[in-house]
């Protein structure tokens, strides 16, 4: 990166479940592309987003092709904050370690103090 660009921290909220929209694929391409531009990308995983993360999805019956081993690839761009509301996970029976990659654990307002200090939140 050249002295003069500017980098943003940029946290992308990921609220929806995987599949049934386009709102996760489509925000997991823009944290992909911006991550590219070396921006400081995080991304929290709240309500139902929580599901993106689940190991092991099937999406067979669903008849499209699964995305979720695509978040493995963040860490290869540098998108190493991944914040989990703790809330979301426990309503929805999950835990952590039933996620395919590393996150912080953190509660809703911890991530909400996180999300003051970004430059740009986007919701998808």
């Amino acid at each position: 990166m050249e002295d003069d660009e500017i980098v943003k921290k940029i946290m992308h909220v990921m609220r929806k479940a995987p599949h049934g929209t386009i709102y996760t694929y489509e925000g997991l391409e823009m944290i992909l592309i911006m991550a590219a531009y070396d921006q400081d990308i995080s991304v929290a995983f709240i309500d139902d987003g929580v599901y993106a993360l689940k190991k092991d999805q099937d999406t067979e019956g669903l008849e499209i092709k699964g995305f979720s081993k695509t978040f493995k690839a963040l860490d290869g761009y540098d998108v190493e904050n991944l914040y989990v509301d703790q809330v979301s996970l426990e309503e929805r029976g999950l835990i952590e370690d039933d996620l395919l990659v590393d996150v912080e654990v953190l509660s809703s307002a911890e991530i909400g103090k996180i999300m003051t200090e970004q430059d740009v939140v986007v919701h998808h």
